[in-house]
């Protein structure tokens, strides 16, 4: 509400956009990872090999209008195959049980970030923060604050919000068969932080 008593109509660069069910996204950085996969190589998920990030295409215009971009299985992608360029697009991934939204190019290159390396950001052996470093000049951002190792290139931090989703259970997951009974899963949404002003 405003200073006359009207509320103003959200940005359309400031709604939310649905992503998936936490559990699509395997945990980058756990026992098992090596941590010298680029975020978008394959990695085994609730049984199943999966991408470790997922890029989005979400218009500043009209997210409603936002659509999965593949990641093949080298990690890479025909990123520009619509004929839409990285700008528009939001990477998704968990990296040690924290789930995280950068823009997929890189602000120095603008290369896909899907093809980076996730690292610990480390000050005598204490883990301060977290990472991804671009591949191709090997420029590293933080992926909770977006600054950069060098110049001032910043990499923009999208909103993250985890919402619980009621599914109904198999009659296999319950034990027991019984019916009626619910189980809370997190859906992962995100969206471009509001400009303030």
């Amino acid at each position: 509400m405003n200073f006359f008593g009207f509320k103003s109509a959200p940005r359309p660069e400031a709604l939310w956009f649905p992503v998936g069910l936490s559990s699509s996204f395997p945990d980058l950085g756990g026992f098992d990872d090596d941590g010298l996969s680029n975020l978008g190589d394959a990695r085994m998920c609730n049984a199943e090999l999966k991408p470790g990030c997922k890029v989005f295409r979400i218009p500043q215009t009209d997210p409603s209008q936002g659509a999965e971009v593949p990641i093949l299985e080298d990690g890479g992608g025909d990123f520009d195959e619509d004929g839409f360029d990285l700008k528009d697009q939001v990477m998704v991934f968990q990296y040690k049980g924290k789930f995280h939204a950068v823009d997929h190019q890189c602000p120095h290159a603008s290369f896909p970030l899907s093809k980076g390396i996730p690292f610990d950001i480390e000050d005598f052996g204490v883990v301060l923060s977290a990472g991804v470093t671009c591949p191709k000049h090997g420029w590293s951002f933080d992926i909770f604050s977006g600054t950069g190792d060098r110049g001032n290139y910043k990499l923009k931090i999208w909103e993250v919000q985890l919402r619980d989703v009621k599914e109904p259970e198999t009659p296999k997951d319950v034990g027991d068969g019984a019916n009626g009974s619910e189980t809370v899963v997190k859906e992962v949404w995100v969206r471009r932080k509001p400009r303030m002003g």
